[in-house]
């Protein structure tokens, strides 16, 4: 083996975008060689004091420079999600909302914003209002990326539009459009990883070293400061469509937080979890409720108005995803890492139904919310099923095994029903887009369906 040839090569995480949300455009930032390399060395500097610990403290405060908010009418509701949708839209910026350019240090003039329109030669670098984006979070050897592809199913383009290089291994995904800095909706993503502290980046901007803000801090002994957020590697994000300056975190530390997007901190910590938490999912329509699933085998329905107050389900011993029907909105999917999956309505004690998917972990957990009764999973095993879950039990449809080696994760295409994009750990092939509607079984079942017209709630 050729000793240049990456030992790993994996997709982690990923998340699909709906179109119109990305500027035809991006901005890009041009710097000069001696600027880049001061930042190079202060990220160096960073990462030193990092490993070394340097800057990690005995005191696990909660605590941070911000005010307190204003308390909400419900003592018990600090969100305030019962009147989340009277709230004022314009909201400021708050402490700790960090804009991009000034994140990347001291650069004066010798930093270029181009804005201006593509050369001929670069028209495959425009966002059409057609093309999806797919945020993919890619580990190569001992560089970790956040890969933005262009999706566009009419012309059948799939490529890699442009990259963020990340300082450690990410785990999970989220997009969301509330920026604090600007009152217009924005082009951000969220990226939790190995590292406690959250980071949010402007799709918007390419060429870009530094996110456009942080959630989260680690404790510094020398500067007496105290950790805010997490304490552990941050494994899933939830951004709540409803009540937009709220994010949900999940963690190895075994809690929850929900951050207010516009002080920049955690207001609500849920600490009830025996296990890490690996999965969230706010509820689509319930600005309240949110979803978990953690490794002590069980998932949660929490009302976020009374945090305390929650419902579980056991299916045991780890749960790997868990998943909203947008069709059923008393209903959700929880997978585990032994190949079962189950359905739940909440309304009732146990799960309506249980069946053994894959052979090892169900790494992928899709419910279609345009084709009624279509459920997608994927796992470790290597195979992609489909299943048609309008029937008690449910029935597989069709089974095919991927590229990817063993499936990491798995994205519905929000506009493109039967597009799904799979990601495994295949070094020679580590990305595959698969086009469910290529199977007979699949069209003959599901395509005489009409498909059900879900608002771009990501808009």
């Amino acid at each position: 083996m050729d000793e240049n040839t990456p030992t790993v090569s994996l997709i982690s995480c990923m998340h699909f975008v709906r179109r119109g949300v990305a500027k035809a455009v991006p901005e890009k930032i041009e710097l000069t060689e001696k600027e880049l390399e001061k930042i190079i060395k202060q990220t160096a500097e960073d990462l030193r004091i990092t490993e070394q610990g340097e800057d990690e403290s005995d005191e696990d405060g909660e605590g941070g420079a911000s005010a307190a908010p204003d308390p909400p009418a419900d003592p018990n509701d600090e969100f305030n999600f019962a009147q989340y949708d009277e709230e004022d839209t314009n909201n400021p910026i708050g402490i700790g909302t960090v804009a991009t350019l000034p994140n990347l240090g001291d650069l004066s003039e010798d930093v270029q914003i181009r804005t201006d329109g593509p050369d001929s030669d670069e028209e495959d670098d425009i966002i059409k209002p057609d093309d999806n984006l797919l945020l993919v979070g890619h580990v190569e050897s001992d560089a970790s990326i956040l890969e933005v592809y262009i999706y566009n199913k009419e012309e059948g383009s799939f490529y890699v539009h442009h990259d963020i290089i990340l300082p450690w291994f990410p785990l999970c995904i989220e997009w969301l459009s509330h920026d604090p800095s600007d009152p217009q909706p924005g082009n951000l993503c969220a990226l939790g990883g190995m590292d406690p502290v959250i980071q949010v980046w402007d799709l918007d901007i390419e060429n870009c070293l530094e996110p456009a803000f942080k959630l989260g801090k680690k404790p510094n002994k020398k500067k007496k400061t105290k950790r805010i957020g997490h304490k552990d590697a941050v494994l899933d994000l939830s951004w709540n469509r409803n009540f937009t300056h709220v994010i949900a975190s999940g963690s190895a530390d075994n809690t929850v937080l929900l951050w207010d997007l516009d002080q920049g901190t955690p207001h609500t910590k849920m600490n009830y979890f025996e296990d890490k938490v690996q999965s969230l999912a706010f509820h689509p329509l319930e600005a309240q409720t949110l979803l978990s699933g953690s490794c002590d085998g069980r998932a949660r329905v929490t009302d976020c108005r009374a945090p305390d107050a929650h419902r579980d389900w056991t299916l045991g011993p780890e749960i790997e995803r868990v998943v909203w029907d947008g069709q059923n909105p008393f209903c959700f999917a929880m997978s585990n890492n032994e190949g079962k999956v189950a359905y739940v309505d909440c309304r009732q004690t146990d799960p309506m139904w249980t069946l053994n998917a894959h052979e090892k972990e169900v790494t992928g957990l899709i419910l279609s919310e345009n084709v009624p009764g279509l459920m997608v999973t994927v796992s470790t095993d290597g195979k992609l099923k489909t299943w048609d879950i309008s029937s008690n039990p449910p029935t597989q449809v069709s089974e095919r095994t991927g590229r990817v080696g063993q499936a990491l994760c798995a994205a519905l295409c929000p506009e493109a029903p039967f597009a799904v994009a799979v990601g495994g750990d295949n070094k020679e092939c580590c990305i595959e887009l698969v086009d469910l509607a290529l199977s007979d079984n699949v069209t003959n079942r599901f395509g005489s369906r009409p498909l059900v017209s879900v608002s771009a709630m990501e808009s």
